[in-house]
């Protein structure tokens, strides 16, 4: 199962020189970079762990992708998506993001339905992710 969260998660996985592009067009428009990281893809975890600081002051697509390259090196099997923040007033959000790693192994998720009082059913998902497995390992 392939997760779809971010721009771009419906076409095939951006090249480094195509996520280079992507990173100038945000440093063009005069937002800061910040990458991220995760084994828990599920759509309602929007915390991912930060990999370093926010680059506020960097200018350089290189020095970006030389940190997006480290990252992958330190988390290759993890999902890590590149974020464009928009510090200017009245937007102050992320404002692009994007999936640039993926684990070898996507697990997916799994439907969850309760019944509850007064013949309610209740759905949910859950992450394949979090089962519980051998200690380091999610999958």
């Amino acid at each position: 199962m392939r997760i779809t969260q971010g721009t771009f998660s419906f076409l095939p996985d951006l090249s480094d020189e195509q996520i280079g592009k992507q990173v100038e067009y945000c440093l063009d428009k005069g937002w800061a970079i910040g990458i991220e990281y995760t084994d828990d893809p599920h759509p309602r975890n929007t915390y991912w762990d930060m990999f370093g600081m926010p680059m506020f002051d960097v200018r350089d697509a290189a020095g970006i992708m030389l940190e997006v390259t480290a990252c992958r090196k330190t988390f290759p099997q993890h999902y890590i998506r590149v974020t464009a923040f928009d510090s200017t007033h009245g937007t102050e959000s992320v404002v692009l993001s994007f999936i640039i790693n993926r684990p070898a192994k996507e697990p997916g998720f799994r439907l969850i339905r309760s019944e509850e009082p007064g013949r309610t059913i209740r759905y949910s998902i859950e992450s394949y992710a979090v089962q519980a497995h051998a200690e380091g390992e999610r999958y």
